[in-house]
């Protein structure tokens, strides 16, 4: 299985002046965990994680007045398409991230997180449970 086969290709773009509130609004209307910020001053791009947006504010720090550059990460891990999964998850643990940016050339085609790693190897991997609805887990009943 290749990261093009689990990568999501509607990414979160943002720039980095939206404020760390914004972009948290704009990544929970979209449901992503992550954001690539991209500035037209800079040639390369970074990336805003609902981590960073938590780590700031757990430092007490004001969400309407944070920015994205200031808490993005700039130096980015790029994947390619053609990558194995299995290739994709061994750079993450390796780095301590979740998300891999998915690049063609100069260009963002898509955004991998650990998530769609786990959602396209549990797919694969793990028969459905007998009885259980298809996509659902076990209900557990009280005793």
């Amino acid at each position: 299985m290749k990261v093009e086969d689990g990568m999501s290709v509607l990414v979160l773009s943002i720039g980095p002046a939206h404020t760390l509130r914004e972009a948290a609004r704009m990544m929970a209307a979209r449901q992503v965990g992550a954001a690539v910020v991209v500035d037209p001053d800079y040639a390369g791009v970074g990336i805003l994680t609902e981590r960073d947006i938590l780590m700031s504010i757990g430092a007490d720090e004001n969400p309407d007045a944070e920015v994205a550059s200031d808490h993005c990460t700039q130096d980015v891990v790029f994947a390619a398409r053609d990558w194995t999964m299995k290739y994709a998850a061994a750079a993450m643990v390796r780095g301590g991230f979740r998300h891999l940016v998915v690049v063609e050339g100069q260009n963002v085609v898509g955004l991998l997180s650990m998530r769609d790693i786990v959602r396209c190897w549990s797919a694969t991997r793990v028969p459905a449970q007998a009885g259980a609805p298809e996509g659902t887990g076990a209900i557990i009943q009280p005793a």
